[in-house]
């Protein structure tokens, strides 16, 4: 049996939940699987991703395939890059040290987006002030002319 850890769909119309779990590659999206690992939902900003990283890792052991979403969404949370350590056979510490680098990496890359949103607002604010400017400025000397 091939298991794949993928999302199986909840929630009413136009508010989707998904739900990641493992279950048989052979079995429908939304029909049996084996074990919920997690809980992904991208209505709210920012999305809520829940995992049971001890039985995601069990699955993964197990050879369990997680489909490419899933797999993004394991990045998100920094579980893919333990997994791929544990499964080169580094050390704890060195896992711990490269997860720390990683989420100070993170942290940084969501802040940058609100610094790069304010300043990109203050250059429209700016730049809607200086043409009107421009423009009294330029039809003034065209009634002088008259």
């Amino acid at each position: 049996m091939a298991v794949k850890l993928r999302l199986r769909r909840l929630g009413r119309k136009k508010v989707p939940v998904f739900r990641v779990v493992a279950a048989d590659s052979r079995s429908p999206r939304d029909g049996r699987f084996i074990e919920a690992v997690g809980l992904y939902n991208p209505v709210p900003n920012p999305p809520v991703l829940e995992f049971k990283e001890d039985r995601v890792y069990h699955w993964l052991e197990k050879g369990a395939q997680p489909t490419d979403t899933v797999r993004s969404l394991l990045s998100r949370k920094g579980i893919w890059l333990r997994w791929s350590l544990m499964r080169r056979g580094v050390s704890a510490e060195k896992i711990n040290e490269q997860y720390a680098k990683w989420e100070a990496a993170r942290m940084q890359r969501d802040a940058a987006p609100k610094a790069r949103r304010k300043a990109s607002a203050k250059k429209k604010k700016a730049a809607k002030g200086a043409p009107a400017a421009e423009g009294a400025a330029a039809a003034a000397p065209e009634e002088a002319k008259s």
